[in-house]
């Protein structure tokens, strides 16, 4: 918990407390695992939209079993495993009391990590390619971030339909790697944002389709980078702004191009639709996961005690493994 905002090293504790029975139309959740992302950071920090009141549980994502219900309870039952519908909910805790309509039930024969973070990355990508843009086989959709969490969902669900990707990524001393690493998911070509800006980017793209979607997480200068290359009235979508910049929108692609400039947040989406609407969102992706489309994010599982290392792992700059804390049960 923190009861106050700041650095997480410094401001998170972990307590022990006591915890009631579920009263009517509540369950008893045992939490099973639950990611460090850095919308949690940020929400800890206090730059985040989304502010618990204080005291706080940390944590947006997550996956757990149900062990109690209470009465007038009719969608789910003990031994359910789910996830929670909404930001803010606080995962990173052993047990949660929470109403029956804060939870999406999700299947016990998808692996654990996968579960544990969906909510944020996968959901993004997949609404992302969804509601945007009018795709169809072959057609390419260009993001930066391109080996974020959302970044490797939306690679994988883009092979899947057939979708051509080019993906940016910023230059590192360990770039044959990660290029290695994105294509072994289905990526179809992987850049540096080094290359993206050097005169040899113009003559690569002429080989490809001009991009009708580009999904953007950076922002900043790295704005106009993806504008440049978008087709005739395509749509760019910020759903991130890691660069901590203003977009940097130049006036030529608005006026000549005619492209369409929208923002996502899952948060947003998942207030505005109905349990019913979630709930299938939920159950494709469960589904694809089954048949090998999406596949676990290379992790490491930390126990819960441990907080401190996993932030501080969650932090740097190139991580390429994402931290899950687990409640061990």
């Amino acid at each position: 918990m923190y009861t106050e905002q700041g650095d997480p090293c410094k401001v998170l504790k972990l307590i022990n407390s006591d915890i009631q029975s579920p009263q009517e139309g509540e369950v008893l959740v045992s939490m099973m695992a639950a990611p460090i992302n850095p919308a949690d950071i940020n929400m800890i920090q206090g730059v985040y939209p989304v502010r618990p009141p204080l005291p706080a549980v940390a944590g947006n994502e997550g996956v757990g079993k149900v062990i109690a219900i209470g009465s007038g309870v009719q969608r789910l039952k003990t031994g359910d495993w789910v996830v929670p519908g909404h930001s803010g909910w606080g995962t990173w805790r052993t047990r949660a009391l929470a109403s029956e309509s804060e939870l999406i039930r999700v299947p016990s024969d998808v692996s654990m990590a996968t579960l544990a973070t969906m909510a944020v990355t996968t959901c993004t990508a997949f609404r992302m390619l969804k509601d945007f843009a009018s795709l169809k086989e072959g057609d390419v959709v260009m993001q930066n971030g391109g080996n974020s969490g959302v970044g490797k969902a939306l690679i994988q669900l883009a092979k899947h339909s057939g979708l051509q990707t080019v993906n940016v990524v910023r230059d590192r001393p360990d770039l044959d790697q990660l290029v290695t690493d994105l294509k072994s998911l289905g990526a179809t070509h992987v850049i540096s944002d080094a290359f993206l800006r050097s005169r040899d980017m113009k003559e690569f793209m002429k080989g490809l389709p001009a991009p009708k979607l580009a999904c953007n997480c950076v922002g900043g200068k790295a704005t106009a980078d993806l504008l440049k290359y978008l087709a005739d009235q395509g749509t760019m979508v910020t759903y991130g702004g890691m660069s901590k910049q203003p977009l940097f929108i130049p006036a030529g692609p608005l006026i000549f191009k005619d492209v369409n400039l929208r923002g996502f947040w899952m948060t947003k989406w998942n207030s505005i639709r109905s349990q019913e609407e979630r709930q299938a969102m939920w159950d494709e992706l469960c589904d694809l996961t089954r048949k090998g489309v999406l596949e676990a994010p290379k992790h490491r599982l930390v126990p819960l005690q441990n907080f401190e290392e996993a932030i501080s792992k969650s932090m740097d700059s190139f991580t390429n493994e994402k931290q899950i804390l687990s409640m061990g049960d």
